[in-house]
């Protein structure tokens, strides 16, 4: 069981609040994670340059900018540069799955949610980076300090 400083913090973007709620749900309780959960795009931007987080989904059909343009401002700049963010969308043409690849996407996963699949995405992609974070650490030089 994951301690309080153990939890992994999550970003949940979706206009649809049913969506939001339901994967925030999946989230929590699966793996015990601290959700965040933003409705629009310029509030997932705000969400993004204020905190870091350890993965973040993110809807593409939203109104206002959408979510390309979401993905590509977080790739661009802030603390989440660098941050898996797993695209959860109906949108998922070859087209769609290529350009938010080419944008920065970490994965594409079709809508409806698959519980289990989004469980077992995010399970691996928080293992990735956790062992990275842990790779790096055992090669700083600081280390033995």
């Amino acid at each position: 069981m994951a301690t309080p400083t153990d939890r992994r913090n999550v970003l949940i973007v979706d206009d649809h609040e049913p969506t939001r709620l339901l994967v925030g749900r999946i989230v929590t309780q699966r793996l015990a994670a601290r959700v965040t959960l933003a409705g629009t795009c310029e509030e997932a931007l705000h969400r993004a340059e204020e905190s870091t987080y350890d993965v973040i989904l993110l809807d593409l059909l939203m109104p206002g900018i959408g979510g390309y343009e979401v993905l590509r401002k977080v790739r661009a700049q802030g603390p989440n540069r660098t941050t898996p963010i797993l695209v959860l969308s109906v949108m998922s043409t070859r087209e769609s799955m290529e350009r938010c690849r080419r944008l920065g996407a970490t994965a594409f996963l079709a809508k409806p949610v698959d519980r289990e699949l989004i469980t077992t995405m995010l399970r691996s992609v928080l293992a990735q980076k956790r062992a990275t974070k842990q790779d790096g650490a055992a090669a700083s030089p600081d280390n033995g300090r």
